[in-house]
């Protein structure tokens, strides 16, 4: 096995393990900034994992966000 195919074996998804996504992934899923992610990182609305500088978001914390943010039509009216 050569060293690009040890790389490509790196970034392979292992069932069962949470993707981490980049502060720009999870920007451009929501459609908003990135600062509008770090804000809700620093504000400990969406939790995340510092890697050195940067910050990376499991996909099931995002999920867990966009879940607990979403809201039923008959909620609302109230």
């Amino acid at each position: 096995m050569g060293p690009q195919a040890e790389r490509a074996d790196v970034g392979a998804e292992r069932p069962g393990a949470d993707r981490l996504l980049t502060v720009a992934e999870v920007a451009a899923l929501l459609r908003v900034s990135n600062m509008t992610v770090y804000r809700l990182i620093k504000g400990g609305t969406l939790a995340a994992i510092r890697v050195g500088k940067n910050y990376r978001i499991r996909q099931s914390d995002l999920d867990a966000y966009l879940a607990a943010g979403s809201v039923h039509a008959e909620e609302d009216e109230g």
